[in-house]
């Protein structure tokens, strides 16, 4: 039998881990990618890059902006990078697959393993 998962995430490691990422996405992933708007758009593109907790998974989301004249909504949201927090203060790491599905690649690893991983490996950014 496996253990149960934790059913929510003490306050202490959601500041911490809120905070540490804040500044992740702003020192590396906001540089890397979001860019000014271009002069004439024609495909989508991000406008801005946020974190959020939904119960004990931590998303990294890019917001894109949709410039055609057919498209459904100026703006939408998905998330690129999802962490699974584990009661040993530990972390899964998953990312977005074109399936519109989340595929868990790393497991039980650090928060810092996990930023490190979103920052070098392709199939974690947006």
């Amino acid at each position: 039998m496996g253990s149960a998962k934790p059913k929510a995430v003490p306050k202490d490691i959601k500041d911490n881990v809120s905070a540490k990422a804040k500044q992740f996405v702003e020192m590396d992933l906001r540089s890397a990618y979001v860019r000014p708007p271009p002069k004439r758009p024609r495909w989508n593109y991000i406008v801005d890059i946020f974190t959020k907790w939904r119960g004990i998974y931590f998303y990294f989301v890019a917001r894109y902006a949709c410039p055609g004249p057919n498209a459904i909504s100026p703006f939408f949201e998905t998330g690129f990078a999802r962490l699974e927090w584990l009661r040993n203060g530990h972390f899964n790491l998953a990312y977005m697959r074109h399936t519109g599905e989340w595929w868990q690649v790393r497991t039980d690893i650090t928060l810092a393993e996990a930023l490190e991983a979103i920052r070098a490996e392709p199939i974690f950014q947006p």
